[in-house]
């Protein structure tokens, strides 16, 4: 049985509000699965810390994260919170603790979900999930490009044949507890690249055959990622487990996200051999924070992923019972429609919303 310590980084703009009700939502879940324990660490870290010390994750915060179980994360970062040369200062935390952990499958469950209209006319049942390579890609030169006199400016991939190898095998690890795409049944990893222009991507696409030619229980298919935006909008059934580079991963896990019903609905997993980060993939919303109003699915599934992360790296039955139990309430609130947000159509408040689904816990339980 379980006893774990989050650290958890609630962040900026909505941030504290979405992780308040997820952290309500993890302690209920405590009390009704026996032999859970979860102790929570919070820290402060982003942009408005950064505003008032000039640091937005001192190294005290960095050590808990890297001591903890998992890590649960609000929302980091404001548009104007930015170093000189342009950067969000939310990297600062997001990409460090990507980076400096390890954390090099960014992963992104996408699903029609109860209750939620149909983004896509005609829609076909989505169900799949992105794979992000989180860690190199042309996000590691982040820092490192160069910007000569304001006239040149130049960034650089970064694609080893190890990273690759390593988000690949998840790709397929993960294609192997899934039921198959929609369409048919079958289990498929899809690999999005350019390799057809860049020989960065065809060094990606050729570390991927080598994983998929020892992973014969399980197809492949390729994609370019141009025709891969059109694919997701005109026949996602098509799709199981997908996997990219890093930018292009970001690129199409939020489209696919709009595909079944917005950014608010999309939980995400930042996940290495030995840590896991967990957020919503929404930004702060720094337009609606303090207002009660921002929509609590996204960070209460992620907390679910994390809980079901935990479950899976332990063997542990009561971390995966829990995690279906939250998942389970999440979508009968949705399914029923009368306690959600305005983003999905209703007027209750994102703590109302979290009210609902701490009820429809007790209910399941």
């Amino acid at each position: 049985m379980g006893n774990y310590t989050v650290a958890a980084l609630p962040g900026d703009g909505i941030g504290p509000e979405i992780t308040d009700v997820a952290l309500r939502v993890l302690d209920r879940v405590t009390g009704i699965v026996p032999g859970l324990r979860v102790s929570v660490d919070p820290h402060d870290a982003g942009a408005e810390r950064w505003r008032r010390t000039g640091v937005a994750m001192p190294e005290e915060t960095f050590a808990a994260c890297e001591a903890a179980d998992a890590i649960l994360m609000g929302a980091i970062g404001l548009p104007d919170a930015r170093h000189p040369d342009g950067r969000e200062v939310n990297g600062d935390v997001i990409f460090r603790l990507r980076f400096a952990l390890d954390l090099f499958a960014g992963i992104r469950p996408v699903r029609s979900l109860p209750g939620v209209p149909a983004t896509l006319a005609g829609q076909a049942p989505i169900d799949y999930v992105v794979v992000r390579e989180n860690v190199e890609g042309l996000y590691a030169s982040r820092a490192g490009g160069t910007n000569v006199r304001g006239e040149v400016a130049t960034d650089t991939i970064v694609i080893t044949a190890n990273g690759t190898r390593k988000v690949s095998e998840i790709a397929f690890g993960l294609a192997r507890k899934r039921h198959g795409r929609p369409l048919d049944g079958r289990r498929m990893v899809t690999c999005v690249d350019k390799a057809n222009v860049l020989s960065s991507y065809a060094f990606f696409r050729s570390v991927f055959d080598q994983v998929a030619d020892a992973s014969t229980d399980v197809e492949r298919d390729h994609v370019y990622v141009d025709a891969m935006t059109a694919f997701q909008v005109l026949r996602p059934d098509h799709f199981d487990v997908v996997v990219a580079e890093n930018m292009f991963g970001d690129i199409i896990s939020d489209l696919a996200a709009a595909t079944v019903g917005g950014l608010g609905l999309a939980a995400s997993a930042d996940v290495g051999h030995e840590h896991g980060m967990f957020q919503p993939a929404h930004g702060s919303a720094p337009d609606i924070a303090g207002r009660n109003l921002a929509n609590p699915t996204a960070m209460v599934l992620s907390t679910a992923m994390m809980l079901d992360w935990l479950g899976e790296r332990h063997d542990d039955k009561a971390a995966l019972d829990a995690a279906s139990k939250i998942d389970a309430a999440t979508l009968r609130v949705l399914a029923d429609g009368t306690a959600v947000t305005a983003d999905l159509g209703g007027a209750a408040t994102c703590t109302q919303m979290g009210e609902a689904i701490l009820a429809a816990l007790d209910e399941g339980a």
